[in-house]
This record gives structure tokens, C-alpha cells and sequence, in this order.
């Protein structure tokens, strides 16, 4: 089916099923605020929040911050086990929040939101299936959009974020996802190394069959977050709902493609891209498995057709996808087990190849699952030349990460080494993704290559599945 198509149909469901709320926006415009960076002038909505990450994105106080949130939510475990995040982060003893939140809970929800008009920036976590409407709605509203990933997780609701964005630069608002994993250390020094022409030269083409860039993450469904199980709902194993594997997690590694290997650089989805093929694959979870992760003692019905002839419930929480940009051969995969191995959790792996020297990072058994990033100079490369450009760069790397050094392990392979009380944790990236997000809100100088590379890269992963599940 064409592109044409899907955006008409997507254009068409959207106004049958949902005129009433387009009709409350058009009735009443806003007039948007100009950000200047006062105390308090950021109000919050925080609409539908299914995920925890929606609280880590209040974890951390911010004075730009007004402390009366508004919550639009249906009534439910994901609405109070959100609620309690948010006052435990009140009640802690060191750096507490102050958050006062006022809450919504009809059916009419996000009707009420659109209506009420009571904040200036929406925070989204929560069921993917239902998260592209809710942008849309919000930019129609007149609202900026700080979402979790991903934004879409199907082809027939891409069409509809490229409208989003095209509204939101129209009516000069912002629209954003939240992409933490830029901010760990050893992606953004990825970044510095592969950005040095002198040291890593330029990205080698590769093959479909061996692609110059190569990354992998695996997380786990049976986890703890913030020293407490995780208790997932149960749509989280409803692919139509959670999305699958490369659509949802992927969407990290695409975007760090787009933002280390082609750093501020627009990237154009119809000129720039090729998909070449995907597949994906099952994790299978037993009803105890299941039970232990949601606290459900049964698959419920809209699962059922993913339980097999074994009772045990098939996710596809497993798939890769080959592409190209620019002509550059890219695989990611993205993995979902169920609980990690001791002293393991969440992993992540690349190589990336370029003419003078390759960059890896490890994330298993052999570095006792601590992150590590490496570089290794091609046979090419005299060592002496290879070695003097490499302290040039980590003397560049320490005047902005004074805690960074090189320490040689082979005679062509070196670590970067960044000892582990200089990192900071998963949680706190949130706090720097909307610090971030605001400071675009204030000056109003989100670079054009954040718009084209998002989109992009929805493209990439909603084009993955589509050919996975052919």
C-alpha cells in the first residue's frame, strides 16, 4: 500500500473517530506564552500516565517548573501507581519535590485536557498504541509535547506524527521524545571520537551483509526500578499496544545512529534512507513468569491469541532491521528477555567502523556487565601516528570530562576509560532530557536536523516491523 493511502486512511479514522475533540480545539485557540526562564512559568499536564517514566521526568526538581501539575488519566492501577511515585518523591529526605497534583480521572479524560487548556507543556508515558493520537491532539490544542518513546509504533500512525511535526513548526510549538541514552557518558563521547576525522576518519560504507555500524540492547521484562519490582501492566505484552521490539526500544538505537555517526545532519526519510529488510522473533513467558511481572494471576483476553499450544505466552520482544542512510549499512537489534543473568541487567553493544579506527562498546560477562567503550586503530595506521592523535583528542575530551583517560590494552586497541563514580544513572537522564527540552522552549532554537532525524527514525523502525510481520 502506498504512502498516499496510509495518511489518507490514518487522516480519515482520526476524523470519524475522534470529531468531537478537533471540534474543542478549533472552537477555542491559545494564545502561547513566550518562555523567558522565570521560576514556575512551565505548567504541566501529564496526561494518561501508563509508564513510570513518566515520573522520572518529575524526579528531579527544576525551578522553571510550576509545582501544581495537572493529571488527565483514566481511574486505575497506572494512575495510582504513578500518584505514589510522585509523593514518595515528596516524602524522600534528601532533595524532595513539592509537587501538587490535580487530577482528573473521568472517561472523557482527554476531551477534559483539550477543553481545560491548564498547562503549556504535556509529559506522555504510557501506551504506545494510544500515544501518537494524544501528540496530535495536544499540538492541535495549542500545547508542547515532551514524550516518552516511542511516539509511533505502526506505519498507519506515522502519517500522522509527520502532521503533528508539520503543525508544531507551523504554530511554533515544540514537540520532542525523550532520548536518555544521549546522555550517557560513553554514547556522547562515542559521538566526540567518530566526529574526529583525524583519529577515526570517516564511516566506512560496509555491506548488508556486514554493516559498518552494528547495535544491539537487550532489555528484561522482570525487573527493579528505584529499588522496587516493576509491576508492568498487562497490555505492556500486547504488541498492538506496547509495540514491538525494534518499534519501541529500537528507537534508541536508531536515534543514536542518526545523532553519533551523523551529527547535525539533517537526515531526509524519503532521499536518505533504504530499508533493506527486518525480521523478528518471540520471548516466551510462562504464566508464572507473566504473573511475577503484572501480579495478575491470568493471561487476560485480548492476549489470548498470543498464548500458544504450551499455555505460554509468545511476545514478539525480539527483531532486527538492516538499513542504509546516506549509504552507510546500519543493523540494530533490539532484544527483550525475561529477567537478566546475577549481576547483569540491561545491556547494550556497538561496533562502528571507520577508515582509520573502530569503536566498540561492551556490555557483558567479559567486563562484568559494566559499560566499557573502546577504539582500534586499522591495520593501515602506523601506531605512533594512531596513538599521538588519540591523546590529542582525550586532552580535547578532558577539558569538558576531566575524569576521562586512555589506557592501552593491545598493541592496536585502547579503552576509554571513565571510572564508574563519574557516571551518571538511567534516572537522572530524565531530568537532563527536560532540562534540555526547556532550554528549547526559552531560546526557541531547536535545531532543524532534531525534527527531520525524529522523523526519520519513526520511519526506519515503523518500516522495520512492517516488513518483520510480512
Amino acid at each position: 500500500m502506498s504512502k498516499i493511502v496510509y495518511k489518507i486512511t490514518s487522516i480519515f479514522v482520526l476524523l470519524l473517530l475522534l470529531s468531537c475533540i478537533s471540534s474543542r480545539e478549533q472552537e477555542s485557540s491559545v494564545s502561547r506564552m513566550m518562555f523567558t526562564g522565570q521560576d514556575g512559568e512551565i505548567k504541566l499536564v501529564v496526561l494518561d500516565p501508563g509508564h513510570f517514566h513518566a515520573s522520572l521526568l518529575q524526579k528531579f526538581p527544576q525551578r522553571q517548573v510550576n509545582d501544581t501539575v495537572y493529571v488527565y488519566a483514566p481511574k486505575g492501577d497506572e494512575l495510582n501507581q504513578y500518584l505514589v511515585s510522585i509523593e514518595s518523591y515528596n516524602q524522600r529526605l534528601e532533595n524532595p519535590t513539592s509537587w501538587y497534583t490535580k487530577v482528573y480521572d473521568g472517561e472523557d479524560y482527554l476531551e477534559k485536557m483539550v477543553e481545560e487548556k491548564k498547562g503549556n507543556v504535556v509529559i506522555l508515558a504510557g501506551n504506545n498504541k494510544k500515544k501518537t493520537r494524544y501528540i496530535y491532539h495536544s499540538i492541535k490544542a495549542g500545547l508542547h509535547v515532551l514524550s516518552d518513546k516511542p511516539m509511533v509504533i505502526n506505519r498507519e500512525s506515522f502519517y500522522l506524527l509527520v502532521d503533528a511535526y508539520e503543525d508544531a513548526q507551523a504554530n511554533e510549538l515544540q514537540l520532542y521524545d525523550v532520548m536518555t541514552e544521549r546522555y550517557e557518558i560513553l554514547n556522547t563521547l562515542t559521538r566526540e571520537l567518530i566526529g574526529n576525522s583525524e583519529l577515526f576518519g570517516q564511516l566506512q560504507k560496509g555491506t548488508p551483509e556486514e554493516p559498518s555500524v552494528v547495535m544491539e540492547n537487550v532489555h528484561h521484562y522482570f525487573k527493579d526500578v528505584s529499588g522496587s519490582t516493576l509491576i508492568r501492566p498487562a497490555w505492556f505484552y500486547d504488541v498492538e499496544q506496547q509495540g514491538e521490539a525494534i518499534a519501541d526500544v529500537g528507537t534508541h538505537l536508531v536515534d543514536l545512529v542518526n545523532w553519533q555517526c551523523f551529527a547535525d545532519e539533517v537526515i531526509d526519510y524519503e532521499r536518505d534512507v533504504d530499508v533493506i529488510y527486518a525480521h523478528h522473533w518471540p520471548t516466551i513467558l510462562t504464566l508464572e513468569d507473566f504473573t511475577r511481572s503484572t501480579g495478575l494471576i491470568s493471561f487476560p483476553e485480548f492476549l489470548q491469541r498470543y498464548v500458544n499450544d504450551n499455555s505460554e505466552l509468545e511476545v514478539f520482544g525480539n527483531g532486527s532491521i538492516n538499513y542504509q542512510v546516506k549509504g552507510i549499512n546500519i543493523a540494530v537489534s533490539a532484544l527483550w528477555n525475561y529477567e537478566a543473568p546475577p549481576g547483569g541487567g540491561d545491556t547494550y553493544s556497538a561496533r562502528i567502523k571507520g577508515t582509520k579506527a573502530s569503536i566498540e562498546i561492551k556490555q557483558d560477562s567479559s567486563v562484568n556487565y559494566i559499560k566499557e567503550l573502546f577504539i582500534e586503530k586499522t591495520p593501515l595506521i602506523d601506531e605512533q601516528t594512531f596513538e599521538f592523535h588519540l591523546t590529542e583528542m582525550v586532552e580535547k575530551l578532558q577539558v569538558s570530562y576531566p575524569y576521562v583517560s586512555a589506557r592501552k590494552v593491545s598493541s592496536s586497541r585502547y579503552q576509554i576509560v571513565v571510572p564508574i563514580e563519574s557516571r551518571k544513572g538511567h534516572e537522572d537522564y530524565f531530568g537532563m532530557v527536560a532540562e534540555k527540552f526547556f532550554g528549547f522552549l526559552v531560546h526557541q532554537d531547536m535545531p532543524e536536523w532534531e525534527v527531520s532525524n525524529s522523523i526519520a527514525k519513526y520511519y526506519i523502525t515503523t518500516k522495520g516491523v512492517e516488513m518483520a510481520q510480512d
